[in-house]
């Protein structure tokens, strides 16, 4: 089968396109016959390397967290399984991804996958919509009626982060540049704050209770986020190489989100999916063969938004 792996770490050109042998599914596994993967940050941090301390992974390596495809082969034991069903699941990070024709799974992070969104596509849902679902409701514990800052609504997170957000009664406050105002309000925020022309802090008038900071912004401009917070609030922090900070005297909570694969989560993001109570967002499909390119535009800044890699052109 074709995968694309890398042999040694370093830059996006470290990623090759190769043969390799069919894996098979050990006891409690499933092998997927991969529809879609999809590009996050995390990945390019693996393959330079940055994240073996808290994310280690043997030589050679096969990227890809997310991925969307058809059951193909039972490892012994599992059960509530099928050949055949299409899945969506969040892989461990440390073991071969998706970026391949088939791919292992552990059968407990494997879920149904969305029935009216493109199998492909659906690959753009297992890690970003867990680190929006996780950050709002598990840590930052959103309720109806609450006030909400997303900072950083425009990435793909952010746009989960919103609808969800929305979807469980809040008043959102997002950031967003001009490139993805107008999908950040679609996607359901009450206030939009242009990040690129407006001091976030200065910009949002009324406090919030909880902040959501996505974007890699400076220490001193994530520490200046939780002057919004009212007391006995909290900043939930996804850029966890630079610790939340917190607000002891007034009871604000400094939260670092390190998303984990939840199959329960997972599903009832799906559910929400097929219900239309949540979209989801696709820049674009590129074949397998050319997940170089990605990691380099991403490095560039050059990425259109969430894209999806597909074993076929």
């Amino acid at each position: 089968m074709k995968a694309v792996r890398f042999h040694e770490f370093g830059g996006p050109e470290v990623l090759r396109y190769e043969d390799v042998e069919q894996p098979a599914p050990g006891a409690g596994q499933v092998r997927v016959r991969v529809a879609g993967t999809s590009f996050n940050g995390v990945d390019a941090n693996i393959r330079a390397g940055n994240m073996q301390g808290p994310i280690p992974v043997g030589l050679p390596h096969t990227p890809g967290i997310d991925v969307s495809g058809t059951v193909d082969a039972l490892g012994e034991g599992v059960e509530g399984l099928a050949v055949g069903e299409a899945v969506i699941g969040f892989l461990p990070m440390t073991a071969p991804g998706a970026a391949a024709e088939y791919a292992i799974a552990p059968a407990d992070v494997l879920t149904p996958a969305p029935a009216i969104v493109p199998l492909p596509d659906a690959a753009a849902l297992p890690i970003v919509g867990l680190t929006a679902w996780q950050a709002i409701f598990d840590h930052g514990k959103l309720a109806a009626g609450q006030r909400v800052l997303v900072n950083g609504a425009g990435g793909a997170v952010g746009g989960y982060a919103v609808q969800l957000a929305k979807g469980a009664g809040a008043h959102v406050v997002a950031t967003a540049s001009p490139r993805s105002a107008e999908r950040v309000r679609a996607h359901g925020a009450d206030e939009v704050v242009d990040h690129t022309s407006a001091d976030v802090a200065a910009a949002v008038a009324e406090p919030v209770d909880l902040v959501l900071n996505l974007a890699p912004v400076a220490p001193e401009q994530l520490a200046a986020l939780t002057t919004l917070i009212r007391d006995g609030g909290a900043l939930v922090n996804t850029t966890v190489w630079m610790p939340a900070p917190s607000d002891p005297a007034r009871g604000v909570r400094g939260i670092d989100l390190f998303v984990d694969s939840d199959a329960g989560q997972l599903a009832e993001l799906v559910a929400l999916v097929d219900r239309g109570e949540l979209q989801v967002d696709v820049a674009q499909r590129v074949p397998l063969a050319e997940l170089a390119t990605v990691h380099a535009q991403a490095a560039a800044g050059e990425l259109p938004g969430k894209v999806v890699i597909v074993p076929s052109a």
